[in-house]
C-alpha cells in the first residue's frame, strides 16, 4: 500500500511527489497524459512570466534568458522527476476512486493493458489542474473541425479569416499572435471591453491593434452558431445578429475543472466559489486523507494560484500526513 498516491503530473503534482521522496513517504503519481502535459496546451513559442526560481521544484532552474521558455519548462520537470527518481505513471488514466478500510483505491487504465490496474494508497491527492477541460460554448456546430479551445502556434492560420471567442489572456493573446502573421482576426467577447484580468503590458498591444482595425471586435456579443465557413454571432441587448466570415474559430472561453472523480470519494465543493472543501494550512478535504494541490484550489478563479505558489503545497501535504500517528496493525 502506498503512503501517498497523487493524480495528476503536473508541475503541482510533481512538488508533491518531490515532498514525498524527501518525507520518506512512498508515493506514485498517475496521469492520463505525459508529465507535465498541461504546459503542452501552451502557446509553442510561450514565456513564463514568472522567473526560473519560482517554477523551482527542489532542483535549480536554469534557463538562456531572464525568463523561462515552454521548451525549458517542459525539459526542467522532466529531468526534476529523473533527479527524483518519481514513480510516475504517465498515461494512465484514472477512472475511479473508492473509500476502503485502510484508506483508499484508485482504478488506473493504460491504453496498452488489457486489465485496469487497482492501486491501494493510505492518502490521496488531486493534483489535476483545470486545462484539460475547456468551457464549451454549448452551440451547434462547437464539434466541427475547423473549432479549437486551444492555441498552440499561428502558423497555421497564414492568410486566414479567424474568429477568436473570448475577452481574456488566452484570447488576446491569441489575436496578436494571430495579427502579426497575417491571419484576419475577429474577436468575439460578451462585455464591452477586455477582461479586467489580461496583464497590463499586453493591454496597450491589443487595444492598439484595435484601433488600428489590424484586429476587428465584436463587444457584447455572443456565438450562437458556427458553420463550416462563418459564425453566427447575437449583439446584446437589442438581439440584432450578424454572420461573420471564418475559415477557423478558436473558442478561448477558459477552463474549468473537473471535479467529478474528487466529489465521488465524498468532498464538498462550494456551488458559488467553486472551491473544494479543505484546510488552507495542510490542504486536506473535508474527506480525512484526501488533499487537493495546485489551481484546485482557487475554485473558479483560476488566477490565483499559479505554479509558483501552487508548488509550495506539496511540502504541506506531506508534513501532514508525516505528523499523522502511525497505523497500528490489528492485534499489535
Amino acid at each position: 500500500m502506498l503512503d501517498v498516491a497523487v493524480i495528476g503530473a503536473g508541475p503541482c503534482g510533481l512538488a508533491v511527489g518531490v515532498a514525498a521522496k524527501r518525507a520518506r513517504l512512498s508515493c506514485s503519481l498517475f496521469d492520463k497524459g505525459p508529465v507535465a502535459s498541461s504546459l503542452m496546451r501552451y502557446p509553442l513559442y510561450m514565456t513564463f512570466f514568472s522567473t526560473p526560481d519560482k517554477l523551482e521544484i527542489g532542483v535549480p532552474f536554469v534557463t538562456a534568458g531572464d525568463k523561462p521558455t515552454r521548451r525549458e519548462a517542459l525539459t526542467y520537470y522532466r529531468k526534476v522527476a529523473e533527479h527524483f527518481e518519481l514513480d510516475v505513471r504517465q498515461y494512465h488514466t484514472v477512472s475511479r476512486v473508492t473509500r476502503a478500510r485502510d484508506g483508499f483505491e484508485l482504478v488506473a487504465q493504460h491504453p496498452g493493458s488489457p486489465e485496469p490496474e487497482t492501486v491501494a494508497s493510505r492518502h490521496l491527492v488531486f493534483a489535476t489542474g483545470y486545462f484539460e477541460s475547456p468551457n464549451p460554448l454549448r452551440v451547434p456546430g462547437e464539434d466541427l473541425p475547423h473549432v479549437s479551445h486551444f492555441f498552440v502556434e499561428p502558423h497555421p492560420y497564414w492568410q486566414q479569416r479567424v474568429v477568436v471567442v473570448g475577452g481574456g489572456n488566452s484570447a488576446v493573446e491569441a489575436a496578436l499572435e494571430l495579427c502579426r502573421i497575417g491571419a484576419r482576426v475577429t474577436m468575439v467577447h460578451f462585455l464591452s471591453e477586455f477582461d479586467r484580468g489580461v496583464k497590463p503590458w499586453i493591454l496597450p498591444d491589443i487595444t492598439n491593434r484595435v484601433k488600428e482595425g489590424r484586429v476587428a471586435v465584436r463587444w457584447c456579443s455572443r456565438v450562437v452558431e458556427i458553420r463550416r465557413s462563418e459564425v453566427i454571432v447575437r449583439r446584446d441587448p437589442d438581439g440584432e445578429r450578424e454572420t461573420i466570415p471564418a475559415d477557423f474559430v478558436l473558442a478561448l472561453t477558459g477552463y474549468t475543472a473537473d471535479l467529478s472523480l474528487l466529489r465521488s470519494v465524498g468532498v464538498a465543493v462550494d456551488e458559488i466559489s467553486g472551491v473544494p472543501r479543505h484546510a488552507p494550512e495542510t490542504m486536506e478535504t473535508n474527506v480525512p486523507g484526501v488533499y487537493i494541490a495546485g489551481v484546485l484550489a482557487s475554485g473558479f478563479d483560476a488566477n490565483k494560484i499559479f505554479i509558483e505558489n501552487g508548488r509550495e503545497h506539496g511540502g504541506r501535504i506531506c508534513d501532514h500526513v508525516k505528523s499523522k500517528p502511525p497505523r497500528v496493525a490489528p492485534g499489535g
